[in-house]
């Protein structure tokens, strides 16, 4: 989890340029998500939203297979994906908390399908400032296929 400047994710041009890392966690790790899933749609996956509570801030997308988890750190335990989260926001917004919510892959590539769960709202891959879904595809090369 990171947490971005004011003013960085409301300028396409700023936004863009952020690093690989940082873009992937800040506002289009569901586009990462969705790559994954389209990459791998026989490996078990699907995609979570991790919901803050009413109140708070901390969204994010990640995939698993109900022990595997991925997302913009790579693969990891989604135990420990999780854990790592819900610290942070708790570091950073005392009393933080959420719920994790599946999400089919289409969600994840519709700001109308996304809408229609209460407090999430996705930017598709083309209301970036590019396509973002090329990049996610690059990005998610660096790592491979799921382990095992």
């Amino acid at each position: 989890m990171f947490r971005l400047k004011p003013g960085i994710k409301s300028d396409p041009v700023k936004r863009w340029n952020l690093s690989e890392r940082v873009f992937f966690a800040c506002g289009a790790c569901h586009i990462l998500a969705y790559a994954f899933l389209e990459a791998y749609p026989e490996q078990g996956f699907h995609a979570v939203w991790i919901r803050p509570a009413e109140g708070f801030t901390g969204n994010h997308v990640f995939v698993t297979d109900g022990k595997t988890a991925f997302d913009f750190h790579g693969y990891r335990c989604e135990e420990a994906l999780v854990a790592h989260h819900w610290a942070k926001g708790r570091l950073w917004w005392p009393g933080w908390d959420g719920t994790l919510v599946p999400l089919p892959q289409d969600v994840l590539v519709s700001e109308a399908k996304s809408k229609s769960y209460d407090g999430l709202w996705l930017r598709e891959p083309g209301q970036f400032l590019h396509d973002a879904l090329p990049r996610a595809r690059a990005f998610l090369r660096r790592f491979g296929p799921p382990p095992g």
